[in-house]
């Protein structure tokens, strides 16, 4: 009979035929999650036989993943800022890129906590359930224009205890928001990535996750720049816009922040060394 380590290395053979990344990671993660075991503990039961019952879980779970289907899909959740979040092709997985601007707009506003917050392109909610969850006396708007990614939302803020403090809303980004509402925040991780950069991506992402949440036209600036020119006239005084973006795009980006009313613009990279964020005062 085969044992644990049995099916993980046979498990990291086939992932590595396959192309997929992080091969022994990916095997070890599957075989916890159908034994319910921490991944830790799997190494004290390498030598645990596993029954046909289990293995018969395990295999559409392995097929999957070697057809490049996302880990956090497959799992089925992925842990953000602190929350653990239910995720599927609805909507795109929250990165770690996209938790760092969570962390970076806590310590922006430590000495000023928002009350009214405003996501862009929710997704699963990831952004507005972690800041939701950060600020407890704060009301978070969350808007998307896709209803299966808001259902999504709405899933994850009902199992996270936050609906009450979350309003989820149908929106092509401002488009459905009352005339003269207005927040101390408005934070966004829209689609930035070129349509070439798109096609080029890993088949994880090109095959997987919604083309909406990641294409943003030619140069991957369709997006951000409707948000940029648009985001003032919903900005409390002395509101932040927090932006994630491109690579490469930062300094068309700070320039258009500028003409449209923003003139305090902070350009900052993410963990890796690279140019991510845009954020932006109203006067």
């Amino acid at each position: 009979m085969l044992t644990v380590l049995d099916i993980i290395q046979k498990t990291t053979g086939f992932f590595e035929t396959r192309g997929v990344e992080h091969a022994r990671l990916d095997a070890e993660l599957l075989v916890g999650r159908v034994l319910a075991l921490p991944r830790m503990q799997l190494y004290m039961q390498f030598e645990r036989p596993l029954t046909e019952p289990e293995l018969e879980q395990l295999r559409p779970l392995v097929r999957r993943r070697g057809q490049h289907e996302p880990l956090a899909y497959i799992l089925g959740e992925v842990e953000f800022f602190h929350l653990r979040l239910k995720v599927d092709r609805r909507a795109l997985i929250p990165r770690p890129e996209t938790e760092h601007l969570c962390e970076l707009i806590t310590q922006r506003l430590a000495a000023a906590p928002p009350a009214a917050i405003l996501d862009l392109g929710t997704g699963c909610g990831a952004i507005a359930l972690g800041l939701a969850a950060f600020y407890a006396d704060a009301l978070v708007t969350a808007v998307d224009v896709s209803a299966d990614a808001l259902a999504l939302a709405g899933e994850n803020a009902g199992l996270l205890g936050l609906a009450g403090r979350t309003r989820l809303l149908r929106s092509d980004w401002f488009a459905a928001l009352e005339p003269g509402v207005r927040f101390d925040l408005i934070v966004a991780n829209p689609p930035y990535l070129s349509d070439q950069e798109t096609a080029a991506a890993p088949p994880e992402v090109r095959e997987h996750e919604p083309r909406v949440a990641l294409s943003s036209g030619v140069d991957g600036l369709d997006a951000l720049n409707r948000i940029i020119a648009e985001a003032p006239r919903f900005l409390a005084e002395h509101g932040l816009l927090a932006l994630e973006t491109g690579v490469d795009q930062q300094g068309a980006l700070a320039a258009r922040a500028a003409a449209a009313g923003l003139p305090r613009v902070e350009l900052l990279r993410d963990l890796s060394g690279r140019d991510r964020y845009l954020l932006a005062w109203r006067s």
